[in-house]
């Protein structure tokens, strides 16, 4: 009889089954015609100098395209991305849904749970499918040329520093082809044309005023 071997004895483990997504319906692009009623969010990743790479997490309103915040770290867990999305409806209001790829963070359900708790509809478009959340795409690719492709970052609070920046002047300043050589920001009521820091409180109750003003 042969003597066994390390390698005959190693037991082949049986791999887990990957959990299945559900069937994703198309959802096609709606132009929007009020604020807050579609957002879209995505991730972005790079590196710093050394080599250790970061992450972004971008979220925008669909309707005037304004950019609502960059997250910058080099984890971004659905627990962080619940934390950002409480931080930009404190000052923003609550959109009635938010557009997503089927990655890990957006399909958790902690995530789930809190845009259920705050009647939040997600929107995931169908996997392979970017093009259907083409609003973030766009403008993925505007926050890659003009700053992540365009510098070279020593570490995290610099890409900070600088995504602030270049949103302050994408929202104010920069005319947009989709808006007919419009600032984000000019499309906005102007009692709501200020910055998160601006806002004493949260801007809804405003927000729905200027709205049913518009109305009648």
């Amino acid at each position: 009889m042969e003597p066994q071997t390390n390698s005959s004895r190693v037991q082949i483990m049986k791999r887990k089954g990957k959990r299945r997504l559900p069937a994703r319906i198309l959802q096609p692009l709606q132009a929007v015609d009020q604020i807050n009623a579609s957002w879209s969010m995505d991730f972005m990743s790079d590196a710093l100098m050394s080599g250790r790479k970061f992450r972004t997490l971008n979220l925008m309103d669909d309707y005037n395209r304004e950019a609502l915040g960059i997250e910058v770290d080099t984890s971004l867990p659905a627990e962080r991305v619940v934390r950002v999305l409480e931080q930009v409806t404190d000052w923003r209001g609550l959109p009635k849904r938010i557009r997503v790829d089927n990655g890990p963070e957006f399909i958790s359900s902690k995530l789930a749970l809190w845009c259920e708790e705050k009647g939040i509809t997600l929107q995931f478009i169908q996997p392979g499918k970017p093009t259907q959340n083409a609003y973030i795409e766009r403008f993925n690719g505007s926050f890659r040329k003009h700053v992540l492709d365009a510098y070279l970052f020593e570490n995290r609070d610099q890409v900070r520093a600088l995504a602030e920046e270049w949103m302050d002047d994408y929202n104010l300043y920069r005319p947009h082809d989709a808006l007919n050589g419009r600032s984000p920001v000019d499309l906005l009521p102007v009692g709501l044309r200020k910055t998160p820091g601006e806002f004493s409180v949260n801007p809804q109750k405003l927000l729905l005023q200027l709205q049913n003003e518009k109305s009648n």
